[in-house]
């Protein structure tokens, strides 16, 4: 007998086709809710969510978020944005575009529906931090005219709009401010730390390590987070956020190379090459507000999750060159 849900919800994800948003619905899918993806699939592809083609409770609807978008639903996550350098500074004024413009239709839908909203913001907001690790009221270190500065002072600005609709107009809020994340559907090509050191170890090919491999980053399996995300949407309506979500764990470029020679068994060397501008040195989260008012913290050690993530890159490389 088909089980029968007294809560279920029809629920919005943009970027929903994406690394961390298809992992979203896959969980939202779980506890017996309908989903709706919403996606432009600049950066994000229908291999993340293929396997849901035929499910009863899935919709998937093509859509830039600067556009309005006409629908209805309960709950909404606004996750729309590329994420990674490679993908944002393609098209800077775009990826700015989508983090405001986007902001800005996902919450005045939120305000005709009287929906609770969730803001996917970023740890990118504390720029090269001079507080480390970074807590939630740390303002930040941005340079508001640099090469990353669309994605940072884009974020920044949703952060902005997020907390004045919430002021001005007592729109229920959840933002999280998402640190290094990775795992299996992570794009092969965005430029981001894990995904190049797998697929060039998997590859054979050198492993580029920009500056002296000494700067940090601390990396959360995808699973964690999205279990952030959800304690967070269901959490008191009082708790607004910006809540950090990340993993403390904190390890060097060097350590992270390292690790994934070992876990490929790769016979790749270590190169080096020139920092990038505006580049975080440290990047750590202080995830005491999430342990208290959330009760969470990460419990995948980067080991195991590179170990998953390692597996589906590999297949990933395989199915490539057979197809």
């Amino acid at each position: 007998m088909a089980r029968v849900y007294d809560n279920r919800k029809r629920i919005l994800v943009t970027g929903g086709a994406g690394f961390i948003g298809s992992h979203l619905i896959d969980r939202l899918l779980e506890q017996g809710h309908e989903v709706l993806c919403v996606d432009n699939l600049f950066t994000g592809t229908k291999r993340n969510i293929d396997h849901l083609h035929n499910h009863p409770r899935f919709e998937f609807m093509r859509h830039d978020v600067t556009f309005p978008l006409y629908i209805e639903v309960d709950e909404i996550y606004n996750l729309a944005c590329p994420a990674s350098p490679v993908h944002y500074q393609h098209d800077p004024v775009q990826t700015t575009k989508t983090s405001v413009h986007g902001a800005i239709n996902m919450l005045g839908l939120a305000k005709r529906l009287r929906a609770k909203i969730f803001q996917a913001s970023t740890s990118e907001v504390y720029g090269d931090p001079s507080v480390h690790p970074q807590p939630e009221d740390y303002w930040g270190h941005v340079n508001p005219i640099g090469p990353r500065s669309c994605y940072d002072e884009g974020k920044r600005c949703a952060e902005t709009l997020f907390f004045d609709y919430h002021r001005q107009h007592g729109l229920e809020i959840k933002v999280a401010r998402i640190f290094n994340t990775y795992g299996p559907r992570m794009h092969h090509a965005d430029g981001r730390v894990v995904s190049n050191f797998i697929v060039q170890a998997l590859r054979g090919e050198p492993i580029t390590i920009y500056g002296d491999g000494s700067q940090t980053r601390s990396f959360c399996y995808v699973d964690d987070l999205v279990d952030g995300f959800i304690r967070l949407m269901e959490s008191a309506t009082s708790v607004t956020g910006p809540v950090n979500l990340g993993n403390p764990g904190e390890f060097t470029m060097l350590e992270l190379a390292e690790k994934v020679i070992q876990s490929t068994g790769s016979s790749s060397k270590i190169v080096f090459q020139a920092l990038p501008q505006d580049d975080p040195k440290q990047r750590r989260p202080d995830i005491s507000l999430a342990k208290k008012t959330l009760d969470w913290e990460p419990t995948v050690a980067l080991d195991q999750g590179l170990g998953w993530t390692v597996d589906y890159f590999t297949k990933l490389l395989s199915d490539m060159a057979h197809g």
